[in-house]
């Protein structure tokens, strides 16, 4: 058990649930495993005894524990029965419920039995699915976690930044660590983009052998405990083969950023001999690829991105994108180097997007592509990633979809090296990493 001292502030999401609280909604956090959901229940519990909410009013219950590993809806029922206190609301929270059958049983029951407000995690998207979500008939809502931003990874580990003067008489950004030590943005950036956001990073620090272990982990867990376990408890056993499993993971880590479909993923894996195993040789049926794909979509393993046309206002049907939910399990997956570290800004920028809010999807305008349309209430924002803005050519290439829009909303190119010009006729040129840490720009 995380011990509270230990406990490290998530504020976005805790202010989001404690919005939510005393409400008869069922407040559901879901995400990839260890990026800080059961922590999250932690804070939310430390909250509410800093409000003078007694202890006997507050239930916690995680179901990877030995000593739940039996229950079952009933068994669940009864054990929160028998500990509810008369007379007093009750706060009920289940980490990882998802391994209890029949669990909405036992939930429903809670709220129409009891005066209680639920919390639940889960690390399977299969949790949210339409069955469960009709049987609450909508009386739940999905907090969506992911890994730390750039800004709560330096927090995490214990950085903080300063603004300095340079020789020149102007400021700039730096970083300090708890020992005073001075880095320069970029530096610990990298840090970030080789280790990733995964909390526990911050507890075995920025070591790579330790990294690989803890990330080991956590994909060992997902493939066999959110995938592998769950299609046997559903009794489809779709997801067979571990093997294929790894082998459609490594493709997707290899190609986040490019259109794939489940089609060209099947002709690529035995195109390059990825499919024979022990003498199996054999293309698999996009079908298959696609059921293997979605369970890695439901793990929160990876995450897809449909592509719109801009001018035609509508979502297209093929070739979608892939992104990976940290860019830490990508390098374990693929080795630690610089590899294709154009898609990796990418795919840090995508889950940014997501953290502020925002409904993502790929542009396509004629033939071209804008990498983000970026949409939530009555704000957009069209977004090209790059790594540099000096050369002519790649200004030319990033500028010239952006100039073919012709709405009024937002235009902005977020880049590491932003060269001269912060804009070209309207459309912004931003600092990626002044960006990551500047949530109101």
């Amino acid at each position: 058990m995380i011990e509270s001292h230990r406990l490290r502030n998530r504020d976005d999401y805790l202010e989001k649930l404690i919005g939510f609280q005393d409400t008869e909604i069922v407040k559901v956090i879901t995400g990839i495993r260890r990026c800080g959901k059961s922590s999250l229940l932690k804070l939310m519990i430390r909250h509410l005894h800093e409000s003078g909410i007694p202890s006997e009013q507050i239930l916690e219950m995680n179901f990877e524990s030995h000593d739940f590993r039996k229950m079952n809806s009933d068994g669940l029922y009864e054990y929160v029965r028998e500990r509810v206190v008369p007379g007093r609301r009750m706060y009920l929270f289940f980490d990882e419920l998802q391994r209890v059958d029949s669990w909405e049983d036992a939930i429903n029951s809670f709220r129409v039995d009891f005066d209680c407000d639920i919390y639940i995690t889960g690390s399977n998207a299969y949790l949210l699915s339409s069955e469960y979500s009709t049987y609450l008939s909508g009386r739940c809502v999905e907090i969506k976690m992911l890994p730390l931003s750039f800004r709560e990874f330096l927090e995490f580990n214990d950085f903080e930044v300063r603004e300095t003067k340079s020789a020149l008489g102007g400021m700039r950004r730096q970083v300090f660590d708890k020992n005073g030590e001075r880095y320069e943005l970029r530096e610990v950036f990298a840090e970030y983009m080789r280790f990733g956001g995964m909390p526990g990073i911050a507890e075995v620090g920025l070591d790579q052998e330790k990294a690989l272990a803890l990330l080991d982990g956590i994909y060992s867990t997902v493939v066999v405990r959110d995938i592998l376990e769950r299609e046997k408890r559903r009794g489809q056993r779709q997801i067979t083969d571990s093997l294929l499993l790894r082998k459609i993971v490594m493709f997707l880590a290899d190609n986040i950023g490019n259109n794939v479909s489940a089609s060209s993923m099947g002709r690529v894996l035995e195109n390059e001999g990825l499919m024979q195993d022990g003498g199996r040789r054999g293309k698999p049926s996009a079908h298959t690829v696609q059921n293997y794909v979605e369970a890695l979509l439901e793990s929160y393993f990876f995450y897809e991105v449909k592509r719109f046309d801009i001018k035609g206002k509508e979502y297209l049907r093929t070739l979608g994108k892939y992104y990976i939910v940290d860019i830490g399990l990508r390098n374990y997956l693929l080795g630690f180097r610089d590899r294709d570290s154009g898609h990796a800004i990418e795919n840090v920028v995508y889950f940014e997007l997501l953290r502020r809010g925002y409904d993502v999807a790929i542009g396509k305008i004629d033939r071209q592509e804008v990498d983000f349309v970026a949409v939530k209430a009555n704000d957009k924002k069209y977004v090209q990633v790059t790594e540099s803005m000096r050369s002519e050519d790649v200004r030319m290439r990033e500028l010239t979809p952006l100039c073919k829009i012709r709405d009024n909303y937002e235009k902005i190119v977020l880049t590491l090296e932003p060269g001269l010009d912060s804009s070209y006729d309207g459309i912004k040129s931003l600092d990626l990493i002044d960006w990551l840490l500047d949530v109101s720009i």
